[in-house]
This record gives structure tokens, C-alpha cells and sequence, in this order.
């Protein structure tokens, strides 16, 4: 089996940013994970662009936009058109991921990357799928199995299997194995001497302190800031690790001896209350104490009494002070976090939580990695109503955009109904040209032959043109058409005034809410003088560098690949794996490098004729049936040389300056392995399998009617033949040549399959 590594990052090089991992098994490739940056440089995305036609599946580990974020951008912009594959959870959280991100952005700046759409593109091409569900590949992806295992960090996430043959290749990427609150830790201990694990290394270096004191120290937090007429802003994701912090804080609301039952409490971001109800729709992919607690009392933990959801300021405005408020997004960077953090951060009651280390660059990793970054100048955008020119122009522009989808949609519908009018249902005059349905009175120059010499009466109209308007259908019903149900607004005035009154209340909050009003993204700098509390505590849900270390060395992996982490981080723990893992190749592959981590097993495919099948005696051996074959191979017939077709396979040319590598598929065809003559069979000897245990031969013979008793770790038949096992761990037979000797053999003989 072949299988290449191929490193391709969406962005430029920054530690410890996911890029997207490309992995090539055979002519089979695939993109396990799609990481979005905020810097989608040109070159990676011509790179995408002109190998995108080769990828063959999709593989998503977790929910968060970190893994699937550049999906949209791949769908969307790129015409990705592969299966894509995500559990149940990833499915749905994702989206509220990438639903919030798109937001956030456009918010605050003119966001194009991807768009609502291409989200929804991208999702409805997932194939759900559950837990240790195995999925047989088709197309070019014939022969492979992929399975997904739990791997912890975030409902959902998820270790991918993917077995080609004999070989498994383990996809292992931010995992946790620790048990949490709403999660139970990864499986990856279970795998044994998977053929190629790949995993990171963003943790190698990092000492994780225990969850316990974590949790002290961030109640101890809540509570002093809280008790000094101060609000706490924790910044945190989407829709992953919100449920543990989630849960964690309603947990400590609902305990009367915290003493913060009289705060209030609330969750910020566009998306809160589906990210809640999609929590407590998978308690089945939770914890086994959630499971429990729900099959027995019917108790869902997430049905939150203190939590309150908020999905704009001015809701969140309606929460008295002093309030915690968990709000997206993690970094900073953009989202409710980042407004809360700039209107909060100059008064020093009020306190800060970063829960996450973010990519290097973001405003929150910079506020974790330099303590005296106290005064700063932070650029600020956010959106605002368009006012006089620009409103005029806008208004100009759409009307006329509107103009022309009218007139398109008018076009469409008369194609469409012209189109159901069959001309088998109209007649046709001596002409050949086609007569109107409906009996208007037409010319005489029509029905009538001869001159117009004689004056005719004056006739009328039948009746009065009449056309009959089909019904149109789809497979839900009658189309309708939406102009027909527009209910006529009687006060339009007095409603015009009311909306301009709230908008002008909510001017600081456009964009927030669906206001239907032309905006435009306008920046300043503002000059930030963090004075409140600032605290990192560590709630990423990753298990930490001795535990990596430990987990890896159980699996033991033939070879092991390290794609993610610092350089300082990825060679520690390479030269750790080298040292350990004796026997075991160590790859520490670099952007656009690529990887060639062959594994020889030569195995091949070859097709029986009837006439060999037919002749072959089959014996049984406890689940499976074995004989021996006797055959020729023909490789005119079925195929070509196995020996050319090998070297087809591994021959390689470069398509791109060490971007992608491309294999020449070799001849689908099989060889075929025919029956020998019997003049050419030169026999074999016999092959003794399923050798018995010694205890299971006494009891053949005792029901035989043979006396077998141990003596010195020699089964005695009737006291003239004894079985006994060689050192080399077959049994032998001695004795004399009697009647026993004879039907002894022939027991023993039963027990083998004899080929």
C-alpha cells in the first residue's frame, strides 16, 4: 500500500494556525480538515483551485470553524464537489459556527470570503454519520472504509479510521482524554499499531493545570468581580466548548452556597438559542453521566434556569448589572466579544476570561502572550446607515436591480407556461399554419378562398378570447405565487415613523438585528487603556503534552506523521517519538511538502475460473475454511504483467514546483488463475491447522471410549499410547502399532484441518 502526505495550508505560514491536510492513499485523496484563517493568501488559493478537482472526500473532526471554516469558501467559491463527511453534531454545530462567524464579520467589515449561501452549499453535501459506523467508499473511493471514533474536545469531534485492505491510517487531531462535564474522553487508546497515525503537536510543550482548580479559579473570579458591582466578559466559541462552560456556570448558579444565584448570567452570540436546543437534542453523543441522568429521571441538563440568551446588545442590555456574559467570539477579532471587550475594558471593576489560546496575531493570544500590553490603539468597524448621496445612489442602484428581476422573473414565467401549451393540442389549416383555440372570428383571407368581391354581412365575436391559465406543479404542490398573498398595508405612515424611531434608539446596534435598511462598514482607531482584569484560564478541552506523549506511545503506530503545532513544539516532540517509538518512522512534514510513507505488502488481486473452484476441497477450521490451490496464472487473458503494473503505479510525475504529485492509474485489469494438469501437479505436504489443546483431546477421547489420563504432561491413551507436545509445539504420537495406536491417530487426525 501507497500512501503520501501532503501538507496544504489555506494562508501563509503561522504556528499553530490549522491549515488544511491533504491526504493521498493511492489515487485516493482526501482533505481531512478545513481550516479557515483570516488571511486567505493568493497562492493558496490558486493552489486550491487547480487541485480541487482532485479531491475525493471530505473528512470534518470538529465543529468548530477552525476545522470546517474554509468549507463554504471550498464549495462556494471553488466548486469543491466531493462527499464530505461530519458526525451528527459537527453537522449541526457547524453550522451554527459558520453562521456566527459570517455574521461577526459582516458586522463589522465588508466580508466576502464566503457567504450565507455557500454555507448552506456546503452543508447540505454532509453525509451524516455516527460513531463506529463504518462507510465502504465508492467510486474512486472503492475498497476504502472510514470510521468515525470519539475523540472528545467537542461534541461531535471525532478520530477518523481510514482502512485501505490491511492497512488502518488514524486522522487524530485535537483530542481530549479526560472526561468532562458533557463529554466522555477519546478512544484513541483503544487503537492498536494502526499503520500510519496522524496527529499534532500544538500541546507538546504546555502543562495543563487540573480541571479543578481551573474551575476554583474562575468561580473565584466571577464572584470577586460580581461582589464589587463588576461584570465579566468570557470570551468563548460558538457552539463547542460553550456547552462544558455553559453548563459548568449554570451548575455553580444553581449551588446556594456560591453565593452567585443573585448575579445574572447570560450567553451572547447570533445564534444562542439553536445552540442550546441542539444541545439538548445529542445528550446520546454526551457523556455517559448525562445519558444516565437523562435515561433515569428524564433530567436534560441544559435545560438552564440561570442562563439567559441573548442575541444583540440591546438584548443583552435588558440584563441587569452585575452580569457574566459569555460571548463570541474566542480571539477578539471580531463578534460580540470584541464590543463587549472595548466598551468594558477601561473600568477596573469589571474583569476579562480569555478561555482560549488563539492563532498568533489575534488581539486575544497577543493579550495572553504580553503582560504589559496595557495601552494600545485597537482598529474599530462597524456598520452604519447609509444617509443622503449614498442613500440616493443605493436606492437608484436597487431600483433598477429590482426592474431587472422582475422583468427576468416575468420572462421565466412566460417560457414556462408557453412551454406546458403542447402543439398536439392545436390544429393545423390546409396551410400548415397553427389555428387559435378559442373561436375568435379570424380573417376571411383564413377560411375562405376566393376574392373579396362580394359584400358580407358584419359579423361579431363568438365569445371573448379566453385563455386558460395552467396550473404549475412541483413535487411539493401548486406553486404559489407570493404577490397573490401580499396583504395591503393600510397605516403605512404611522409605521414608517414607529420604525425610525427604534432605529434611530438602536443607531450604535445596526447591523445586529435583520433591519432591512442600506449600511456600509465604516473604521477608526480607538485608543484602548486596559485597566480591568485580565486572566487566561485554560478551557480548550486538549489533552496536554504528557498525556500526548503517553496516548501515542499505547498506540504504538508503524509510522507516525506530525502535522500541526510551533516548529519548536513539532521537533520535541518528534525526536520524544523517535527515541521511544524504536522501529517507527517520524515524519515532521513542512508547508507543501510531501511525504512518501510507503508500507510493502504484496498482496494482489487475482480471479478463480469455475473450472479451479469447483475442484477444490475446502476444510473447516473453527470460523473459516481453508484448501490448497494448485493453479497457473494467466496474465494474457485477465491482465497484464503484476510486475508492470507495480511499476505503473509507483511512477510519478510533478504537475506543479512541489505542489501536488499525480500517480498513472494502472490497467484495471485482473490476472486470472487457471487449474494445473494433473501431469504438471507436483503435490505439497500436508499442512496440519487448528492444532488442539491438550485438554480438548482428552475429552475427544473419553467420549470415544478411550481411557486418557495425564502423567508428566503426557495425555496416556489406555495405556499404550501417549500424546505428548514437541518444543517446537506439535503434538507427538507414540506407541505401539495396535488397533488403539490406529483410532487414536484418527481422533487426533478430526481435530486438525488437514490440507
Amino acid at each position: 500500500m501507497t500512501s503520501i502526505i501532503k501538507v496544504t495550508p489555506l494562508s501563509g505560514v503561522h504556528d499553530e494556525k490549522p491549515p488544511c491536510y491533504m491526504l493521498q492513499v493511492d489515487e485516493f485523496r482526501f482533505l481531512l480538515d478545513c481550516g479557515w484563517t483570516e488571511d486567505f493568501s493568493m497562492d493558496a488559493i490558486d493552489n486550491i483551485k487547480s487541485h480541487i478537482h482532485q479531491i475525493d472526500a471530505v473528512l470534518l473532526s470538529h465543529p468548530d470553524h477552525l476545522h470546517l471554516g474554509a468549507l463554504p469558501y471550498l464549495v462556494g467559491q471553488c466548486g469543491l464537489e466531493c462527499s464530505i463527511y461530519a458526525t451528527i453534531p459537527v453537522y449541526k454545530m457547524g453550522q451554527m459556527f459558520m453562521y456566527d462567524l459570517f455574521q461577526s464579520r459582516h458586522n463589522s467589515e465588508e466580508f466576502s470570503i464566503f457567504t450565507l449561501d455557500d454555507v448552506d452549499a456546503a452543508f447540505d453535501k454532509i453525509i451524516q454519520v455516527k460513531y463506529s459506523q463504518s462507510l465502504n467508499l465508492k467510486g474512486k473511493g472503492h475498497g476504502l472504509t472510514i470510521t468515525a471514533l470519539p475523540a472528545g474536545h467537542m461534541v461531535g469531534g471525532t478520530i477518523w479510521k481510514i482502512v485501505k485492505d490491511e492497512e488502518e491510517i488514524v486522522y487524530a487531531i485535537d483530542y481530549n482524554h479526560k472526561k468532562e462535564r458533557h463529554l466522555n474522553g477519546c478512544v484513541l487508546e483503544s487503537i492498536s499499531r494502526p499503520s500510519l497515525l496522524i496527529t499534532d503537536a500544538i500541546n507538546a510543550q504546555y502543562v495543563q493545570a487540573k480541571r479543578r482548580l481551573r474551575d476554583e479559579q474562575l468561580m473565584n473570579i466571577i464572584l470577586n468581580t460580581m461582589r464589587k458591582d463588576g461584570n465579566v466578559l468570557i470570551a468563548v466559541d460558538t457552539a463547542g466548548r460553550v456547552v462544558e462552560l455553559s453548563l459548568l456556570l449554570d451548575q455553580l448558579w444553581r449551588n446556594q452556597d456560591s453565593g452567585l444565584h443573585a448575579y445574572n448570567l447570560a450567553l451572547l452570540n447570533n445564534v444562542s438559542f439553536n445552540v442550546v436546543e441542539f444541545a439538548k437534542s445529542q445528550v446520546e453523543w454526551m457523556s455517559d453521566k448525562v445519558m444516565k441522568a437523562f435515561e433515569d429521571k428524564r433530567n436534560n441538563p441544559f435545560h438552564f434556569k440561570h442562563l439567559k440568551l441573548c442575541h444583540s446588545l440591546k438584548e443583552l442590555s435588558k440584563v441587569p448589572e452585575p452580569k457574566t456574559v459569555l460571548a463570541s467570539v474566542p480571539d477578539l477579532e471580531c463578534g460580540y466579544s470584541r464590543q463587549l471587550f472595548i466598551q468594558w475594558c477601561h473600568n477596573p471593576k469589571n474583569s476579562v476570561v480569555l478561555t482560549s489560546r488563539t492563532s498568533p496575531g489575534t488581539l486575544a493570544r497577543t493579550l495572553i502572550d504580553q503582560e504589559d500590553y496595557k495601552s494600545f490603539k485597537l482598529r474599530v468597524s462597524k456598520r452604519v446607515k447609509l444617509e443622503g448621496k449614498e442613500l440616493d445612489e443605493y436606492r437608484v442602484t436597487e431600483k433598477e436591480k429590482e426592474k431587472e428581476r422582475k422583468a427576468a422573473e416575468a420572462k421565466r414565467r412566460l417560457e414556462s407556461e408557453s412551454s406546458e401549451s403542447s402543439e398536439d393540442e392545436m390544429e393545423v389549416d390546409e396551410a400548415g399554419r397553427l389555428k387559435p383555440q378559442h373561436d375568435i372570428m379570424v380573417g376571411a383571407e383564413l377560411n375562405k378562398k376566393g376574392t373579396n368581391f362580394f359584400k358580407h354581412a358584419r359579423k361579431t365575436y363568438a365569445m371573448y378570447p379566453f385563455h386558460e391559465k395552467r396550473i404549475q406543479w412541483d413535487e411539493y404542490g401548486e406553486i404559489i405565487n407570493p404577490e397573490d398573498f401580499k396583504m395591503v398595508e393600510t397605516n403605512i405612515a404611522e409605521e414608517d415613523a414607529g420604525k425610525q424611531e427604534e432605529q434611530a434608539d438602536d443607531a450604535d446596534d445596526i447591523g445586529e438585528e435583520e433591519v432591512d435598511v442600506p449600511t456600509k462598514c465604516t473604521a477608526s482607531e480607538v485608543a484602548i487603556d486596559l485597566k480591568c482584569s485580565l486572566t487566561y484560564i485554560d478551557f480548550e478541552g486538549r489533552s496536554d503534552g504528557e498525556s500526548i506523549k503517553k496516548l501515542v506511545l499505547q498506540v504504538k503506530p508503524r509510522q507516525l506523521v506530525i502535522v500541526r503545532g510551533s516548529p519548536a513544539a513539532t521537533q520535541t516532540l518528534a525526536e520524544y517519538y523517535r527515541l521511544q517509538l524504536s522501529g517507527s518512522k517520524v515524519f515532521t512534514p513542512g508547508v507543501n511538502e510531501v511525504i512518501d510513507a510507503t508500507l510493502e505488502s504484496h498482496i494482489y488481486q487475482v480471479k478463480l475460473k469455475d473450472s479451479l473452484v469447483s475442484s477444490l476441497d475446502f476444510q473447516k477450521a473453527k470460523d473459516i475454511e481453508l484448501t490448497w490451490i494448485d493453479g497457473q496464472l494467466d496474465l494474457e487473458t485477465g491482465g497484464r504483467s503484476l510486475m508492470l503494473e507495480e511499476e505503473e503505479e509507483t511512477e510519478m510525475e510533478t504537475t506543479a514546483p512541489g505542489l501536488e504529485m499525480k500517480k498513472k492509474k494502472a490497467d484495471d485489469r485482473i490476472a486470472t488463475l487457471d487449474a494445473v494438469s494433473v501431469s504438471e501437479e507436483t503435490g505439497h505436504s500436508q499442512v496440519f491447522v487448528n492444532a488442539p489443546r491438550f485438554q480438548d483431546v482428552k475429552q475427544v477421547m473419553t467420549r470415544n471410549g478411550i481411557l486418557a489420563e495425564f502423567t508428566g504432561g503426557v495425555l496416556v491413551c489406555n495405556s499404550t499410547v501417549a500424546v505428548r507436545r514437541h518444543e517446537s509445539g506439535r503434538l507427538c504420537l507414540e506407541g505401539t502399532l495396535c488397533d488403539d495406536y490406529f483410532k487414536v491417530r484418527d481422533l487426533l487426525y478430526e481435530q486438525y484441518a488437514v490440507i
